[in-house]
């Protein structure tokens, strides 16, 4: 009898909400004679012992980045590792929109100011921008964004309180987000496989679920698929999974949001080959 495959998909000890696909992704894979093994990625897992480690779902590793990577480039010298560490080192800092847009890549609009400058409040003044998003250029999930008034007392304060403790963005609000959400187009293997809208609640900017945030079907713009592609050969290795969100400028234009490389949630529910196709490429890379 043929030995089974055992890979490990790697999680979080500490989740910010519940893991709402993982369990799509284990049952598709032993469909394919893979067994899953999920297991956090400070747990003490015999790493080598796995063709493959894919880290899916570490959903902590924001609060905890030096030591994260610190594992990520271990493990990755002992066996098969995805997304690759540069991919992973690369996608951790928010920096890497600044490489996309110096490169001729639609982004939106930031300022970035670096932990502990003094200027920032006067920097955000000066942006001219009347409505902002304030965010840490490491964290996840909205954590520590705050969507505001670019002369309430409150924003600025929120803006010096983050950049104590580390590098932030400013970015102007973007209208279409309250209306219309973002859109995701995923990838599995660099290959499109499908996409979706994510629309706020009522009143809110915030597109996940935990702040009340829907999803819906989508099927995207050919624009979109262009800017998708191009966004994804400029990350610093191949991807086996990726996520690109999308929005609307007010001139029309999509622009990224974000590239999601590390512990993207990749709604395998919402087709129904999405869990098997990913599940596919992975067998693939555990040989």
């Amino acid at each position: 009898m043929e030995a089974t495959t055992r890979i490990v998909l790697v999680t979080g000890a500490t989740m910010a909400k519940p893991d709402p696909e993982t369990h799509l992704l284990v049952a598709a894979l032993a469909r394919i004679g893979v067994e899953a093994v999920v297991a956090p990625w400070d747990s003490p897992e015999d790493w080598a012992a796995y063709p493959l480690v894919v880290v899916r779902t570490p959903w902590d590793y924001f609060r905890r980045l030096p030591e994260f990577l610190a594992w990520a480039e271990r493990t990755s010298r002992l066996t098969a590792f995805v997304n690759p560490l540069a991919v992973i080192d690369w996608n951790s800092h928010k920096e890497y929109l600044r490489e996309l847009a110096a490169s001729g890549i639609a982004t939106v609009p930031t300022l970035w100011l670096a932990r502990g400058a003094t200027d920032g409040v006067a920097q955000l003044r000066a942006s001219g921008w009347r409505e902002v998003v304030v965010k840490p250029a490491v964290s996840i999930g909205a954590i520590g964004a705050l969507r505001a008034a670019a002369a309430d007392p409150a924003c600025e304060a929120h803006l010096e309180a983050l950049l104590a403790g580390g590098d932030v963005l400013v970015q102007p609000f973007i209208p279409s987000v309250a209306a219309d959400g973002e859109v995701s187009l995923i990838y599995f293997g660099g290959r499109f496989c499908h996409a979706i809208r994510k629309r706020p609640a009522a009143g809110d900017f915030r597109v996940q679920d935990m702040y009340g945030g829907t999803v819906h079907a989508y099927a995207p713009a050919a624009d979109e698929i262009g800017l998708a592609s191009v966004a994804l050969a400029a990350t610093p290795a191949p991807t086996v999974y990726a996520r690109v969100d999308l929005v609307r400028l007010p001139d029309g234009r999509p622009a990224v949001m974000e590239l999601e490389l590390i512990e993207p949630e990749l709604f395998l529910g919402a087709t129904p080959d999405a869990a098997l196709r990913f599940a596919e490429v992975l067998r693939d890379y555990a040989g």
